[in-house]
């Protein structure tokens, strides 16, 4: 029961963190859409067997790496985070089947993040 608490917990503060929206899917470049499938392919088999307590580690460090205004990732930096946060939405949508869906749209929300949104993040951060 707790596990599925902060499973929803979890999906909660995802989808209130980021404000993009799930129907505007962005299309990104052919270019970093190759570095996706590239990262996703060598490192689905460690992220589908992080535990929780290994992916929260991802995600706050992303968080915080990326409100740093000290930090600018690299985009093979940026998408290693985004796309193993994405991978982890498969781990989650077999363990709990009832929610699927969700995990399919959060999937796909962190697969359409782009370095560009990023960059120009961190440029209106030193304004």
């Amino acid at each position: 029961m707790r596990i599925l608490f902060q499973f929803v917990l979890f999906f909660s503060l995802i989808l209130l963190i980021n404000d993009s929206s799930y129907a505007q899917v962005k299309k990104l470049s052919i270019d970093d859409q190759l570095l996706q499938d590239s990262i996703y392919k060598s490192n689905k088999k460690k992220v589908l067997n992080f535990s929780m307590k290994e992916f929260d580690t991802l995600f706050f460090e992303y968080f915080n790496r990326k409100i740093d205004p000290n930090v600018v990732l690299s985009r093979k930096e940026f998408y290693i985070y985004t796309v193993q946060i994405a991978t982890f939405s498969d781990r989650l949508a077999k363990l709990y089947p009832e929610q699927k869906e969700v995990a399919a749209q959060n999937k796909e929300k962190w697969l359409s993040e782009s370095y560009e949104d990023y960059l120009q993040y961190k440029a209106s951060q030193k304004k």
